[in-house]
C-alpha cells in the first residue's frame, strides 16, 4: 500500500503526495517532489520542495545531499504535467514550509544567468 500525505501551501491549498517506495522507477512525466525528514507522529518536516519536467530524471538529483546534510528520510512525489502549475505549487509549498535546501530557506530557488528556473541540481 502506497503511503500518501497532504501538504498544505501558504495559500491554504493542499497537495496530495505519494511516498516514493524503494526508489522505484518513476514516470518520465513532469511533477513536484518533496524531500522530508519524518517525525514519529505528525507532519514530516519539508527539507526541499522541487519540480522537474521528468520525475524519472530529476527526483534523485539532490537526494544524497538531503540525506547526508539534512537527515532526509523520505521522498514524496506528485505528477504535475504543466510547468506553470508545478512552479506555482513549488513556490506555494516553499513559502509555507521554508525548506532549508531551497535557496534562502524559503521560496523557489532562482537559476543562474541563461538558465530557466528549476530545482534540479540547483
Amino acid at each position: 500500500m502506497t503511503r500518501q500525505i497532504d501538504f498544505a501551501g501558504q495559500s491554504g491549498q493542499t497537495y496530495r503526495y505519494k511516498a516514493l517506495e524503494d526508489l522505484r522507477p518513476l514516470s518520465p512525466g513532469g511533477g513536484n517532489f518533496l524531500y522530508v525528514r519524518g517525525r514519529p507522529s505528525g507532519q514530516p518536516t519539508v527539507l526541499y520542495a522541487g519540480e522537474t519536467d521528468s520525475l524519472q530524471r530529476g527526483v534523485l538529483d539532490r537526494w544524497p545531499e538531503a540525506q547526508s546534510s539534512h537527515g532526509a528520510t523520505d521522498i514524496y512525489v506528485r505528477l504535475n504535467f504543466s510547468g506553470d502549475v508545478r512552479r506555482t505549487e513549488q513556490a506555494d509549498l516553499a513559502e509555507k514550509h521554508a525548506p532549508p535546501m531551497n535557496g534562502d530557506g524559503g521560496g523557489a530557488p532562482t537559476a543562474g544567468p541563461g538558465k530557466k528556473r528549476t530545482t534540479r541540481g540547483a
